[in-house]
């Protein structure tokens, strides 16, 4: 039984379970449930955390700054994905260093779809659920999506089909890979979790360095760095490819607005694209689409691809990605949150016509604006809204390089009123803000949430 390899590895261990969020919980519950004699400890950086479930298994924690201190001492640490270890990687053995996804993947590897990519991850790994939902092939979403791995282990069986999205902080430390991998995109991102660029790009790359000769990765074939990557080192699997416009490298792509796919050099037109019916706004999802069918495509039986169409054409897109919030007043506008580096947003604005109004900044995390000065000088958008010193650093280049109308705020009820005066009618407002959200929101969705519900309600 698949879930004996993961007790193997946890049974007469030390364990610290480092971080005490949505996904230590699990973990902890989990090793509680089927080991409830293992020694745990549970490390977490917020001093007020809820230690009540640990004192009453009389289980040993340690919280506040010093958190990571001891972590040198344990035979097992099953690390979080929010916390970085960059600052500590020379005092722990590798070999006693793991992760919730790690573990899952040595049990479950070859039942896995894993989505990774810098951005469009949750929408691909979504899309490719909902077909395998709507095809009648068992299956299951979990992972960095929301649902952590090990809570859906009671519901796996040797034939379930197990869609994960996997971000970098999950990847970074895996030895298994899944059987088929998926690999959109990589920006600039998260410099604050990782030593350098390429620790983070080395990260998500571990999706496919670490698969086997039978498995499949997909793979953007448009994409600068998974080139040099593929370059650098290819991996033992099989590589199928995907872009937006027929490519040589290409099995999937767009070619007179139809999805094609390509094997053993013949075409097959998987479905015709009708644009402004197509759930997804914007070329990069059409790709990802793409991508999402080269990853189902082996599981649907020829005869049943003429129904792709229409399971495709049902999806829903997921909140806060390109989503459209309402027409009020002849202003028509739109939530990007999930927008957090400038490659997001310049997608965005191609995805979108006739932004008028575009709302940028937030947390800054040091990453590279200078993408963004095609969008303030070439782009149509006539106003631009600034916030957090994010905002505050792209405001510089903005009035550097044009002379557009800008505009700060840090109060979101403040950003609201502004576009709401500045827009032109029958024209967008755009939140797509380039940055991270933290400075002032839980995440992008409360950011998101906030910003519709001022729309809608002032």
């Amino acid at each position: 039984m698949s879930k004996s390899i993961i007790l193997s590895r946890l049974e007469r261990k030390n364990i610290l379970i480092l971080g005490y969020g949505r996904e230590g919980k699990s973990t902890y519950h989990f090793i509680k449930q089927h080991l409830p004699e293992v020694k745990v400890t549970i490390a977490d950086a917020n001093p007020l955390l809820d230690i009540t479930e640990i004192k009453k298994n009389k289980d040993a924690y340690i919280l506040g700054k010093n958190y990571l201190h001891t972590i040198s001492t344990y035979d097992l640490i099953i690390k979080s994905p929010g916390i970085s270890l960059k600052n500590h990687l020379t005092s722990i053995q590798r070999d006693n260093l793991s992760s919730q996804t790690d573990l899952f993947l040595q049990a479950y590897a070859n039942q896995c779809i894993g989505v990774s990519g810098t951005k469009g991850k949750s929408t691909t790994a979504s899309l490719i659920y909902h077909i395998l939902q709507s095809s009648n092939i068992a299956s299951l979403l979990a992972g960095n999506i929301g649902t952590p791995l090990f809570d859906i282990i009671p519901l796996i069986n040797e034939h379930v089909k197990i869609v994960m999205e996997l971000s970098s902080h999950q990847l970074e430390f895996i030895q298994k890979a899944p059987a088929t991998a998926v690999l959109l995109n990589i920006f600039e991102e998260h410099l604050d979790h990782y030593l350098s660029f390429e620790a983070y790009q080395q990260a998500k790359y571990a999706i496919a360095r670490y698969q086997q000769k039978n498995d499949t990765f997909i793979y953007n074939t448009d994409d600068r760095l998974i080139k040099k990557l593929l370059q650098l080192s290819l991996p033992h699997s099989q590589l199928l490819g995907f872009s937006y416009a027929p490519s040589t490298l290409s099995a999937c792509y767009i070619r007179d607005h139809s999805m094609m796919y390509k094997h053993n050099d013949k075409e097959e037109k998987i479905m015709e694209i009708v644009t402004n019916d197509f759930p997804l706004k914007g070329k990069h999802n059409l790709a990802n689409s793409c991508a999402a069918l080269l990853a189902v495509l082996p599981l649907i039986p020829i005869e049943k691809r003429k129904n792709l169409k229409n399971v495709v054409y049902s999806f829903q897109s997921l909140p806060h990605r390109l989503e459209f919030v309402a027409t009020i007043n002849d202003i028509s506008y739109y939530n990007d949150s999930i927008s957090t580096i400038p490659q997001a947003t310049i997608v965005a604005l191609e995805a979108i016509d006739n932004v008028n109004t575009l709302i940028l900044g937030g947390m800054d995390r040091g990453i590279d604006y200078t993408p963004m000065k095609n969008v303030f000088f070439d782009s149509q958008v006539e106003n631009f809204i600034f916030t957090g010193k994010a905002g505050k650093r792209m405001m510089q280049l903005c009035q550097a390089v044009s002379h557009k109308k800008t505009f700060f705020s840090n109060d979101y009820t403040e950003i609201v009123a502004i576009a709401k005066n500045v827009t032109r009618k029958h024209h967008v407002c755009l939140l797509s803000p380039a940055a991270s959200s933290y400075d002032a929101f839980t995440n992008f969705e409360h950011r998101g949430n906030v910003y519709k519900e001022l729309i809608k309600n002032t």
